[in-house]
């Protein structure tokens, strides 16, 4: 958007300056000058991750300097139709107190650059760096000066990225991005359910997928589980790719309501591919995964979970509950568990889905759920537990 001025933010090395200069290229080959000014690399370093991107260069200017005020006086001259400043905690004003990337520093060199982007009519790309709880490094007030923060997202170990809009003044913040970090640079991928199943065994212990939404793409994402006898200590909780504080209440609702005996087991969840899914939505996932890890018990063959977890251990509805199944149903899953829906939405949700979707197991409560979503080896028929299997 003309006179915007967008903030991407992101861990060090998840690859910013990489989708950044991927967009630099896709603006010059439109027919428009665009500046790239960095005050972290140098003119060779740009060069040598361009040229193994397969970027020539053509009608992208580049400028390593980290005072602003030259760099405001050579974007005046060379007036662009894209400017990219990588990134705002290394710039500068020599007038303003402190070190670069201070607070007053910050704050001040943002404020300066959206008054030169709005005056300029020109679109400003920004980067920032996070801390450690996942916030921008600098003042809160930096997010309210841009007009949109994107955030880029990615574990290292995993190739896959993830580009999620946390404001945006001028659209959808609902929409993300899912990326393939490969040695040619970012790949969009196309089916990302698939990617990320694509080692995923059926009925396989400890293992469920759910059907999440990252932002307004229904996403398949495959959840794991393993439970072991700890003897000395408290026992430990590690969540990996789920949010920890979600985790313990599952786990104390578990204990509670379904008769599981988890206070002398160590509990591991683990999100495949290196994903991270935080909605309520994926609770009854990631409770059959623990069940089924700790009672050695496969889920039904095609199965696909999802429902919020309440206290008493209830289950309630989740949003676009059709979109969910549809994407299920696309990749070949047969049954899903899902709480009570209401007899309107029920018959709704079989008309939308068809003769050929998949088989809706409708349960009121986790313990219910557990019952009817795994089966113990060497009795493949049987779909619920007895009661002395649980307790």
């Amino acid at each position: 958007m003309p006179g915007s001025l967008v903030l991407v933010g992101g861990e060090p090395g998840i690859g910013k300056s990489t989708l950044l200069l991927q967009i630099s290229a896709t603006v010059a080959e439109a027919g428009r000058a665009v500046a790239y000014v960095s005050g972290e690399e140098s003119i060779s370093q740009v060069k040598l991750r361009s040229e193994r991107l397969g970027i020539e260069g053509k009608g992208i200017y580049f400028l390593s300097e980290p005072n602003l005020a030259g760099v405001l006086e050579s974007l005046e001259k060379l007036s662009p139709g894209l400017a990219i400043i990588d990134s705002i905690q290394t710039m500068y004003l020599e007038d303003v107190a402190g070190m670069p990337g201070s607070i007053s520093q910050v704050r001040e060199c943002t404020w300066r650059l959206q008054r030169w982007a709005k005056q300029g009519n020109v679109p400003l790309l920004i980067t920032g760096h996070v801390t450690k709880e996942g916030a921008i490094a600098g003042p809160g007030t930096l997010e309210h000066i841009v007009d949109a923060v994107f955030y880029f997202e990615g574990e290292s170990s995993s190739s896959y990225r993830v580009l999620r809009s946390a404001k945006n003044r001028f659209g959808s913040t609902n929409e993300v991005g899912i990326f393939e970090m490969s040695d040619r640079g970012l790949i969009e991928v196309a089916n990302p359910s698939q990617v990320f199943l694509s080692t995923h065994k059926d009925a396989a212990i400890g293992s469920v997928v759910v059907p999440t939404l990252q932002g307004n793409r229904p996403l398949l994402a495959e959840i794991q589980s393993l439970t072991t006898t700890n003897s000395f200590g408290p026992p430990r909780r590690v969540a990996n790719g789920v949010d920890l504080n979600r985790l313990l209440l599952i786990i104390a609702v578990l204990t509670k309501r379904a008769g599981l005996k988890l206070f002398n087991q160590d509990v591991i969840v683990n999100v495949t591919g290196g994903l991270r899914v935080n909605e309520p939505a994926v609770d009854l996932g990631i409770a059959c995964a623990i069940a089924s890890s700790l009672r050695d018990a496969r889920p039904l063959t095609g199965l696909v979970a999802l429902g919020e977890i309440g206290l008493n251990g209830e289950l309630r509805g989740v949003s676009q509950l059709e979109r969910r199944i549809s994407e299920a149903t696309r990749l070949g899953f047969r049954c899903c568990l899902t709480p009570v829906l209401p007899p309107g939405v029920s018959s709704e949700v079989k008309r939308s889905i068809g003769s050929e979707g998949i088989r809706l197991i409708e349960v009121g409560s986790v313990y219910d759920a557990l019952r009817r979503g795994l089966t113990r080896e060497g009795r493949l028929k049987a779909v619920e537990f007895e009661d002395t299997d649980i307790r």
